[in-house]
C-alpha cells in the first residue's frame, strides 16, 4: 500500500523529503521529513484552517494545493481525497535583479 501512496513522489525534482498524511497520522514519509510528526501536525493544521475559507454555495474544497515558502525551503501541500501530500524542496528562487 505504501508504494501506491508514494508513487511519483521520489521522482519530484529537487525534493528532499515528503510526507503522506491522513487524519489518522503519517501514512508514509522519506528524506528530511521521515517520521517528522511535528511538521505533519503543523501542515495538517494549516490545511484544516485553509479549508474553513469556503465560498458560499461552493461544493468544491477551497483549494487543492498550497505552497509554504521559507527562505531556504518550499513545502508544497496537495490535498487529494482524504490524504495530504507534503513535498519539501530547496527554494531555488533567485532574487530579482535591480539596475
Amino acid at each position: 500500500m505504501t508504494a501506491s501512496l508514494t508513487a511519483g513522489l521520489d521522482r519530484i525534482q529537487d525534493q528532499i523529503g515528503y510526507l503522506v498524511i491522513s487524519e489518522e497520522g503519517v501514512l508514509a514519509s522519506a528524506g528530511e521529513l521521515e517520521n517528522d510528526e511535528v511538521t505533519a501536525g503543523v501542515m495538517m493544521q494549516m490545511v484544516r484552517t485553509a479549508s474553513r475559507f469556503r465560498l458560499s454555495g461552493a461544493a468544491e474544497p477551497p483549494f487543492k494545493r498550497m505552497s509554504v515558502m521559507l527562505e531556504d525551503f518550499v513545502y508544497t501541500v496537495t490535498v487529494s481525497g482524504q490524504k495530504v501530500f507534503v513535498v519539501k524542496r530547496q527554494n531555488n528562487q533567485q532574487e530579482p535583479i535591480s539596475v
